[in-house]
Order: structure tokens, then C-alpha cells, then sequence
């Protein structure tokens, strides 16, 4: 069989005809096609990396902030602990503070008021004795008990002069005070022994109604005296002791 160059000619012509033509019109917007699909998966891969950044950046930042809540919320707590202990111990101290106040108070008032009952009984007692002894003197001696009180005035100066005169300095007014006015009689009695005692002496005289019965005689920085608290605080120092023996003998 021979070959016809031109018919072999004319079907390579043929055939490369078609390839440009299938390239030009078939392939290439084939692969257009291909290259776009590609880009735009591309794209969308790099947005979809994107967004997955975002979400973990989101959520790095929503940890956080739980995180930073949570702190927020232990601090806020543990200072709510802290304010409470504090308003409670400042109650409590108050609370103490105002029932050892109270405490003290009623105390107070229970020394005070015994106080006043020992005042009451001294003011009866004192009375009392004053009447027992203006009593008995007048019924066994027929004496007052302002004379008596100025005997033992007297008596005791005479063996007191040196110490009257070592205390009195350079004074010499003698003051003798009394709850009452004294009889002349009786401010005669003294003046004798303040002048026989203490030569160049003057006696003042003065009263104060309040006092209990008795007399005081002042010398400068000196004083003597006899008056019936003496008597009734001795009494009752002595009542006093014998109570407190007998609670140390209870307490035994």
C-alpha cells in the first residue's frame, strides 16, 4: 500500500489544527477554572486559618478573664472574711469594754451605797454614844460631857507642852474648834492651861455645827484633839478586824 504525502500531510495539518483549537477553547478555560477554584480554596483556607487564630485568641482571652474573675471573686471574699472578722472583733471588744463598764458601775454603786450605810451607822453610833456617855457621866459623876472632854483637853496639854512647842513654830494663836459654844467656864479652863503650857499664847474660839461632839485644839502645824469619831472609827476598826478573822477562820 503506498502513502499519500499529501493526505498525511494534510492530517498532521489537520490534527495540529485541533490541538490549538482544544487548547484555545477547551483546555485553557479549563484550567482557568482550575487556577480560580484553586485560589479561592486558597482564600478560604487563609480566612479559615484566620478565624481559627481569632477563636483561639478569643478564647485565650475569655480563659483570662475567668481567670481574672475568679481572682477578682477570692479577692473580693477573702476581703468580705477580713471586714467581718474585724466588725465582729470591734463588737465584741465593745461588748466587753461596756460590760466591764456596767460591771464597774454597779460596783461603784455598791461601794458607794455601802458607804453610805457605814456613814449612817457611824452618824447613829456616834449619837448613840454621845447619849450613853452624857448619860453615865451625869448619872455617876454629875458631870457634862463637855467638861469631861475639857478635863482631857487640859490634862493632855500639860504632858504635851514640849512637842505643842516644837510643832507650833513661831505661831501663837491657839484655835479650839467645837460643835457648840463653850461655857466661859469651860473657855476659862483652857485658857489657863494653853497660857500655863504655852506662855504668850492667844485662844481663838470657833464652832462648827456639823462636827460630832468633842473638841480640837490647832497650834500651827500642830493639833490636838478628842471628839467621839475617834472613838466610834476606833470601834469600828475593831469590828472590822473581828469580821475579817472570822472569815479567815471560815475560809480555814
Amino acid at each position: 500500500m503506498s502513502i499519500d504525502s499529501i493526505t498525511v500531510a494534510a492530517q498532521l495539518i489537520n490534527f495540529l489544527v485541533l490541538v490549538w483549537l482544544l487548547k484555545r477553547f477547551l483546555y485553557r478555560p479549563i484550567l482557568d477554572g482550575i487556577d480560580a477554584r484553586e485560589r479561592q480554596i486558597a482564600e478560604r483556607m487563609s480566612e479559615a486559618a484566620r478565624v481559627c487564630e481569632s477563636a483561639e485568641k478569643a478564647a485565650a482571652e475569655h480563659r483570662a478573664e475567668i481567670q481574672r474573675l475568679k481572682a477578682a471573686r477570692e479577692e473580693a471574699l477573702e476581703q468580705a472574711h477580713r471586714e467581718a472578722k474585724a466588725e465582729r472583733d470591734a463588737m465584741l471588744s465593745a461588748a466587753r469594754a461596756r460590760l466591764t463598764s456596767e460591771q464597774e458601775a454597779r460596783e461603784a454603786e455598791r461601794e458607794q451605797e455601802a458607804r453610805r450605810y457605814t456613814e449612817r451607822l457611824h452618824r447613829k453610833g456616834a449619837a448613840a454614844l454621845v447619849a450613853l456617855t452624857r448619860k453615865a457621866l451625869g448619872d455617876l459623876s454629875d458631870e457634862t460631857l463637855e467638861e469631861r472632854v475639857v478635863a482631857r483637853t487640859v490634862s493632855r496639854l500639860a504632858r504635851m507642852a514640849g512637842d505643842l512647842k516644837a510643832a507650833a513654830g513661831d505661831s501663837r494663836e491657839a484655835v479650839v474648834t467645837t460643835s457648840g459654844t463653850l461655857p466661859e467656864e469651860l473657855r476659862a479652863r483652857i485658857n489657863e492651861a494653853v497660857v500655863g503650857a504655852l506662855p504668850g499664847t492667844q485662844v481663838r474660839y470657833a464652832t462648827e455645827p456639823g462636827r460630832s461632839a468633842g473638841l480640837s485644839l490647832r497650834l500651827g502645824g500642830a493639833q490636838l484633839g478628842w471628839t467621839v469619831d475617834d472613838y466610834v472609827d476606833g470601834l469600828q476598826a475593831i469590828l472590822d478586824d473581828a469580821g475579817a478573822r472570822k472569815g479567815r477562820a471560815g475560809a480555814a
